[in-house]
Order: C-alpha cells, then sequence, then structure tokens
C-alpha cells in the first residue's frame, strides 16, 4: 500500500498542500459510516488545518459489469441498494460542495427512515433538494463518467485492502511510508492519536470551534450527541441550547427512536 503509486496513478492528484492525507472509505447505506461521519466532522473542525480528505466508495454491492447494466437501463421505476452510490459519484461530477450536499441530504433521508433511498425517484428527489442541476445530474447518472469514477473507487479499494466500511487509511507528506489503515469504528480519541503521532508532534494545535449559527451553515443537520462532542459540553447543555435556537424559530427538531436531530428551519 504505497502513497506514491495510489495518489499519483490511481487519483491523478497533486500532492496535498497539507502535511496530511485522509482517505474515508464509505458505503452511503451503512449504518456505522454515518457514525463515523460525526467524528469526522469533529476531527476537521479541530485539527482540519492539519489535513485535506478524500471519500472513496466501498460498497460490496456491485461489480463493473453490474455499474454498466446499471446506469445504461431505463432506470424511472428502478429501485436498488447500487442506485444511491452511483447517484453520489454523479452529485461529485457538479463539485465537491455539491457532493457534500447531496451527501448530507441523503443522510437525512436515511436517518429519517420516511423513504427509500434505493429509489431512483427519491435520488432525484434529494439532488433537487441539495440544489443540483436536475438534468446535468440525470445525464450524469447514466454517463460513462460516473461508471469510470466507480471504477476509481474500486481501484483504489482494492489496493489499499480495504475490506470493512468504514475505514479510514491515514498517510503523511513522506511518500514513502506506507499509510496507516483504521478498519472499523473506534472513538474520536483514536483518530486523534494517530493524527498526532503520525505528524510527529507532541501537542496538535486545536481549532475552537465555530458558533452554533455556523456549524448549522456548513452543516444543516446535525443530532444532539454531535453537538455536545463538537462543543465538549454535555448532551443537556447541547440540549438546552439548541432548545433556545427552537423557541427563536432557527432550527427544527426531529425526534427519532434513538437520537434527535436538529436542522435549519
Amino acid at each position: 500500500m504505497n502513497n506514491l503509486d495510489l495518489v499519483q496513478e490511481m487519483d491523478h492528484q497533486a500532492k496535498p498542500l497539507k502535511p496530511m492525507e485522509l482517505y474515508v472509505f464509505f458505503d452511503p447505506l451503512n449504518p456505522e459510516c454515518w457514525e463515523l461521519q460525526g467524528i469526522i466532522r469533529k476531527l476537521q473542525i479541530e485539527y482540519g488545518h492539519y489535513f485535506s480528505m478524500r471519500f472513496v466508495l466501498s460498497t460490496k454491492l456491485f461489480t463493473l459489469n453490474k455499474i454498466s447494466k446499471t446506469v445504461n437501463v431505463d432506470t424511472t421505476n428502478l429501485s436498488h441498494p447500487v442506485l444511491a452510490s452511483v447517484a453520489v459519484k454523479a452529485a461529485e461530477l457538479q463539485g465537491k460542495r455539491a457532493g457534500n450536499r447531496f451527501l448530507h441530504k441523503l443522510q437525512e433521508y436515511l436517518l429519517l427512515q420516511t423513504k427509500d433511498v434505493s429509489s431512483y425517484a427519491i435520488l432525484l428527489e434529494i439532488a433537487e433538494e441539495s440544489e443540483l442541476d436536475q438534468e446535468e445530474f440525470k445525464r450524469d447518472f447514466h454517463s460513462v463518467h460516473t461508471a469510470k469514477a466507480f471504477q476509481c473507487d474500486m481501484h483504489i479499494t482494492r489496493e489499499m485492502e480495504i475490506d470493512e466500511v468504514p475505514s479510514i487509511v491515514f498517510f503523511n507528506e513522506c511518500i514513502e511510508d506506507e499509510g496507516v489503515k483504521v478498519s472499523g469504528l473506534y472513538s474520536y480519541d483514536v483518530y486523534q492519536t494517530i493524527l498526532q503521532e503520525m505528524l510527529g508532534q507532541e501537542r496538535l494545535n486545536r481549532q475552537s470551534p465555530p458558533s452554533l449559527e455556523e456549524l448549522f451553515l456548513k452543516y444543516s443537520t446535525l443530532a444532539t450527541r454531535e453537538i455536545a462532542s463538537i462543543y465538549n459540553i454535555s448532551e443537556q447543555t447541547a440540549e438546552r441550547e439548541l432548545k433556545k435556537q427552537l423557541l427563536q424559530q432557527k432550527l427544527e427538531r426531529i425526534n427519532l427512536p434513538d437520537q434527535t436531530l436538529w436542522t435549519l428551519k
């Protein structure tokens, strides 16, 4: 698992300006991958000045032949788990921000469990709510560029020997060093420690979190426990602060069986 080969030959990206690069392997329909997202958000807020990040689809539900068949048939009434992954790659073709908006909205639909995110019709709805260009999204969904993007992600997954999602591979700026692979889901401290050890620093410069208003402008939907973690406060304290925003009609509250979500009104 060589950093030089992976970055230069497969990803075709220039060497990052930041000293670390993280490859995050995920499946859009895997609940643990969305749990990892909360950890990643906090890591970005506190230590994002140290690393750049690349999300890599690592679903086991398809082969390249299946991709080719999926993106070239009439998908109007089609429903299949692989379609969510296809849609993510199609959204990314409209830019990184557009891809992130689509991912966040897909997460909302998935967590609320009110609509089937494996349905092509629902994915079109998500794209519209994510403010993507609808016609471009439809074309990209069926395009060879999307299939090639899948192929690249699967190639990276095989080369890095990823057999579990979520997984993160940490690379430092020394191209001759192998990456450190962390398979599965762990506590925030584990990822923080790896980052610190690979940077070779006794103590990292931790950035303060933004205001609650700025946080919701960046991530439109967050869970109570996620906000508590970001601000290093108790869930009870976070709940009180969020209720203030609710009374001011700045946020909406969504109660789920295992957690509470808050979203911009």
